[in-house]
């Protein structure tokens, strides 16, 4: 299991969008939305996989105000979002996630859901969620997968891609005042 405190869930105000079902609302770590954030941000940096119909797309971000460079504290979010684009519903039962952080300290976080949800993704619908890791050094990566049950029972491993978190620090010549 990962530490305490290392490793956390928040959920910001999203939109619904025409094919990701239910919409959650909740407080995100204090900078979250103000302040830097770095170009991992931007849509290029979607890593996304396909397991018997389900979609994963995560986009991860480091967040500069949320975290505290001297005390070797590197918080990272990411955007969770699913789709079945199979033809059976598939409800999300459980998580497992594989974190690595180039100091070398490997964690596993299992658990029920996300953000305390166990959604129904029907045909052409899914789900969308935000959550955070926080890192000792300012690189790693995470992955893993969500265990998703049909309505036969049958059960299923959708796969997360490894993803890539990197701290993006800007320097002097990007704009800091001296």
């Amino acid at each position: 299991m990962h530490p305490p405190g290392n490793f956390g869930v928040h959920e910001n105000k999203m939109k619904e969008h025409n094919r990701f079902g239910k919409t959650e609302r909740g407080s995100p770590p204090s900078g979250s939305g103000s302040g830097y954030e770095s170009p991992q941000a931007d849509e290029s940096m979607i890593y996304q996989e396909s397991t018997e119909g389900i979609l994963i797309r995560v986009r991860p971000a480091f967040s500069l105000a949320d975290s505290s460079l001297d005390e070797g504290r590197f918080v990272f979010t990411y955007h969770v979002k699913m789709e079945n684009q199979g033809q059976e519903p598939a409800r999300l039962l459980f998580r497992h996630w594989k974190i690595h952080d180039a100091t070398g300290e490997d964690s596993e976080v299992t658990g029920e859901g996300v953000v305390g949800q166990q959604p129904l993704l029907d045909p052409g619908l899914g789900h969308e969620y935000k959550s955070y890791c926080i890192l000792k050094s300012p690189a790693g990566h995470m992955e893993g997968h969500y265990t998703f049950e049909r309505p036969d029972g049958s059960r299923f491993k959708a796969r997360v891609p490894r993803f890539s978190l990197s701290a993006y620090l800007p320097g002097p010549e990007e704009g800091e005042m001296n």
